[in-house]
């Protein structure tokens, strides 16, 4: 793992074993929620996405992930697109396999990402997130694996269902997992789950 530095935004970077210097891998950037807000960098390090998968000793991706700086994501909406956009074209990254996930405020971050560059990225995970689904026709050719708890009192369920029904109903490809005894915290359930991954890299986006 590495601490880095992009135009003011700090970013830890989590190398997969046996990491190779000029080797492309699949590249999952992940956008935290408002808890990881401020200038602690140590909280992104400690984030519960990032820890599962040490545990995991996942050797498959590199997950980028971010710190706001800022009150929330959309203030630094467009940085956020420049530091993706960075990320993207780092010697590291395989561009068919570049994804996209975050929870909460990065789950309405995901879903707009998503939405403003779907060219991008070969699938997303928005997690107890939602967004613009009057929008959602953008992501008819982005696979999305969506997830909530079904006891969401922060945001609330139905914000998944109308973006996931939204990108279906465009002819996209979504699906949504509802847990029905989670709350808020419903990113540990998703992130805790394999086939999440696997799901994951089974896509790829045609350059």
């Amino acid at each position: 793992m590495a601490v880095k530095e992009y135009k003011k935004l700090k970013y830890v970077i989590e190398y997969p074993l046996g990491y190779e210097e000029g080797k492309h891998y699949p590249v999952l950037l992940h956008i935290h929620g408002a808890g990881g807000r401020g200038n602690d960098i140590s909280i992104i390090e400690n984030h519960f996405v990032l820890r599962i998968l040490r545990e995991k000793k996942e050797s498959r991706f590199i997950v980028v992930s971010p710190q706001c700086y800022a009150d929330t994501w959309f203030e630094i909406f467009e940085q956020l697109i420049e530091f993706t956009a960075f990320i993207r074209d780092e010697s590291y990254t395989d561009k068919e396999r570049f994804y996209l996930a975050g929870s909460s405020m990065g789950g309405y971050t995901t879903w707009q990402m998503a939405m403003t560059r779907p060219e991008w990225f070969a699938a997303i995970i928005p997690v107890c997130g939602g967004g613009m689904y009057w929008n959602a026709a953008r992501l008819k050719n982005v696979p999305v694996w969506a997830h909530h708890g079904l006891l969401d009192p922060v945001v609330k369920v139905e914000e998944s269902i109308k973006m996931v029904n939204a990108v279906n109903a465009a002819g996209g490809n979504a699906k949504l997992s509802v847990y029905e005894k989670v709350q808020h915290n419903s990113w540990e359930n998703a992130f805790s789950n394999e086939d999440v991954y696997e799901w994951m890299l089974s896509h790829k986006k045609v350059q």
